[in-house]
């Protein structure tokens, strides 16, 4: 097993409408940590996931997957 970690959280951000810094106050991050995740340069920790993702209110796997497992199945 292996893969690279994608995201999609510049998508998931801009849905809502938030700007980097505006998601990352409501994350209790830094506006730099969020840019470099978006870009690539950074793979979050664990903890940094989950805070993203309480922050916009989705699954942690809407935003972060495996490449090559694909993307969350739906849910009901």
């Amino acid at each position: 097993m292996g893969g690279e970690l994608r995201n999609t959280l510049k998508v998931q951000r801009a849905i809502r409408d938030l700007t980097q810094a505006e998601l990352a106050a409501k994350a209790g991050v830094t506006r730099k940590s969020v840019n470099a995740i978006e870009t690539g340069r950074m793979v979050p920790s664990v903890l940094l996931a989950l805070k993203l993702a309480r922050a916009l209110e989705v699954p942690i796997d809407t935003i972060f997957m495996l490449d090559g497992i694909g993307a969350p199945a739906n849910r009901t």
